[in-house]
């Protein structure tokens, strides 16, 4: 299992990394970031350093106010190569992740979801 916390942590880093990379390149403080994002400018320092994970909601929130696609934060990240998890001869987590998806009521955590998904899978 601490192999695919340490994988976790990778991804955390390298999103919070592009969040910085990001928000300089738009000239924008911490406090910017923060301010929008009804936080203090120490929770966007903490997910810039991977610190703290960035919630999927909260990602497509800044990649909305920072004009890209959520799918920015993962681009160029390499596959993880965590196994698939089958059951009889089904992909269970698809199955499960297909079941999921269709209860989703609001249409933009749907589409930050399917991008996330997107991203993920490239």
């Amino acid at each position: 299992m601490t192999h695919i916390k340490e994988i976790a942590h990778m991804i955390d880093c390298r999103v919070g990394n592009r969040l910085r990379v990001l928000r300089v390149r738009k000239g924008m403080t911490q406090e910017d970031v923060a301010k929008k994002l009804l936080m203090s400018y120490q929770q966007v320092q903490k997910y810039e350093t991977g610190a703290n994970r960035i919630s999927a909601g909260i990602l497509y929130v800044i990649a909305d106010m920072l004009d890209v696609e959520v799918s920015y934060f993962f681009e160029g990240h390499p596959p993880t190569g965590v196994a698939e998890l089958k059951h009889g001869g089904t992909n269970r987590a698809t199955l499960e992740v297909a079941k999921n998806f269709g209860s989703i009521q609001n249409p933009m955590v749907k589409t930050a979801a399917a991008s996330l998904l997107k991203s993920l899978a490239s």
